[in-house]
């Protein structure tokens, strides 16, 4: 087995701190998530931070703060328990969700000599680096599948057939932050619907021209939106937002390959650092932006997929992967007549324990405009933190 080692005291806060008390992990997951990191930039931030979960609804608390009040205490005033404050708290959780892949090849074919090798073993590389994207596609989408679940019947929009099992709420899903440009304009949320889905029907209950968020692993978003080129203007007001009430210390973006270019363009625009990994496309890796604030930028080909006008901004630190069971071999299964059959499982979950370190930047696209014909900062009505349930704290 491996160990994390961070620095600082772990434990469960308001996702701000390090994580070292309870961090265990076995190699394979490691090993393959480390391997494929640049293609799955938001399952390695997860697994860089995995725990032990014991049930297939994880729950964890995010601290929500009563706003700072004046306090004036009378010289030797008596103290009752009218003076204590609420002992309520705030709890979340996300379903375990399972990810398999089978691996077959005849007695024949492992007989003979192949290119790359014994063509089971080939496989099995392969494939497991296949799950591991299949998990970040899990993690970054933004729609109905991207919402949880806790049966085994889903009928979710968009569900292939013989995938209907339990199901995480994706990053999207638990968003603290989000900003949205909707095509009426002016601060209209006409055509602007927003989505809860419920967690044992896997039936999602529509609320209409409205923009709500619930942050809590269970809504989206859809309707009539006007994507925008992406500025700095945007991505400012977003982090702005963030931050009003809490330190979300949001220092990490993640956006789709498809606008990474358009990104290296304009971000730098008040102060910056382009550092250019040729190999990788003259694309922009670390942003120093206003306050000090210096931004790690990856880009995703799997968002583009799933999420391709969308950009998430985070604080890396307040994801986690949640593992009930660690990716491994199915030991009950052997071979099949003439050939070789395995089953590598693992069962996991998304753990966001502070979701107000999660923006996203929504309805965005790639473009060459210039630096003055790029769009202004959007109408506030289009930019909120929670704004319902037990995480709401709109002044």
């Amino acid at each position: 087995m491996a160990i994390i080692a961070t620095s600082g005291v772990g434990g469960i806060g308001n996702g701000t701190t390090a994580y070292g008390a309870d961090i265990v992990v076995k190699d394979l997951d490691l090993d393959v998530s480390n391997r494929v990191k640049d293609d799955t930039p938001v399952l390695n931030m997860c697994m860089s931070k995995k725990r032990k979960v014991n049930s297939t609804l994880p729950l964890w608390t995010d601290d929500i703060y009563r706003t700072p009040g004046v306090q004036a205490q009378v010289e030797g005033a008596a103290v009752s328990s009218a003076n204590a404050q609420s002992n309520q708290r705030f709890n979340l959780g996300n379903y375990t969700q399972i990810f398999s892949t089978t691996i077959a090849a005849t007695g024949t074919a492992r007989a003979v000599m192949q290119s790359g090798g014994d063509p089971q073993a080939y496989q099995e590389v392969k494939q497991l680096i296949e799950l591991m994207f299949d998990v970040e596609l899990q993690l970054v989408r933004a729609d109905q599948i991207g919402t949880k679940y806790a049966g085994q019947t889903g009928t979710a929009t968009g569900l292939p057939a013989g995938q209907t099992g339990r199901r995480m709420g994706s990053l999207a899903s638990f968003a603290g932050t989000i900003s949205i440009n909707a095509a009426a304009g002016s601060g209209s949320l006409t055509g602007v619907d927003t989505f809860i889905n419920n967690e044992d029907t896997d039936v999602a209950v529509q609320a209409s021209n409205a923009f709500r968020v619930y942050s809590n692993g269970s809504s989206f978003l859809s309707g009539s939106f006007t994507n925008q080129e992406f500025s700095p203007a945007l991505y400012k007001q977003l982090v702005t937002v963030a931050e009003q009430r809490y330190n979300a210390k949001i220092r990490t973006v993640v956006a789709p390959t498809s606008i990474r270019t358009s990104i290296s363009d304009n971000i730098p625009q008040s102060r910056g650092i382009n550092r250019v990994d040729s190999a990788r496309g003259d694309t922009i890796q670390t942003y120093e932006g206003d306050f000090n604030y210096t931004y790690e930028i990856m880009d995703s080909w799997i968002m583009d997929s799933v999420n391709p006008n969308a950009i998430y901004f985070l604080n890396e630190e307040v994801v986690q992967w949640g593992s009930l069971r660690d990716l491994g071999p199915n030991n009950e299964v052997f071979s099949n007549a003439d050939a070789s059959l395995d089953q590598f499982i693992m069962e996991g979950t998304l753990i966001v324990r502070n979701p107000a370190g999660v923006g996203l930047l929504n309805n965005i696209k790639a473009g060459t405009a210039a630096q003055a014909s790029l769009p202004a900062a959007r109408n506030a009505a289009y930019v909120s933190r929670t704004n319902i349930g037990p995480g709401d704290v709109t002044p």
